[in-house]
């Protein structure tokens, strides 16, 4: 079975930030750096090319939205969005990080050194600050 699918059904613990019909979003458990999230769509697909057409506008949509959220609760500068098809993809569910990034931050190219939060309380603090800018952004859209 898919780890991705066990995280959207509730059957393995995550931090959510996001949800909707079409996709999930939670922290990575090895971020890059705090608030790297990886955006999933809620049915199994494997790579991008695998992803129907109907719903490459509400994955990606999600992705921009959850972009900005990122940026605004982690005080980043901007945000590194990328995704792997079959090669370094470590689970084969489609997925795209979303990485907070800052200038000088150490990141270099395709290398990513992976963390772990502090523990669980700061894992869910940082996931509570995304929830927030995503509930922000939909006050100030509507």
């Amino acid at each position: 079975m898919c780890v991705f699918c066990d995280v959207v059904d509730g059957r393995v613990p995550a931090h959510i930030v996001y949800r909707d019909e079409a996709c999930v979003a939670f922290l990575d458990n090895r971020p890059i750096f705090p608030g790297h999230l990886l955006l999933v769509p809620a049915r199994h697909y494997e790579t991008i090319t695998d992803l129907p057409a109907g719903l490459v506008e509400p994955v990606f949509a999600c992705a921009r939205k959850l972009a900005g959220a990122v940026e605004r609760a982690m005080d980043a500068h901007g945000t590194f969005v990328a995704m792997n098809n079959r090669v370094s993809q470590s689970v084969p569910h489609f997925h795209v990080h979303i990485v907070p990034r800052r200038r000088k931050d150490g990141l270099r190219g395709f290398f990513w050194p992976r963390t772990r939060y502090e523990d669980e309380s700061a894992a869910e603090r940082t996931a509570a600050r995304i929830r927030r800018a995503v509930e922000d952004a939909a006050t100030d859209d509507g």
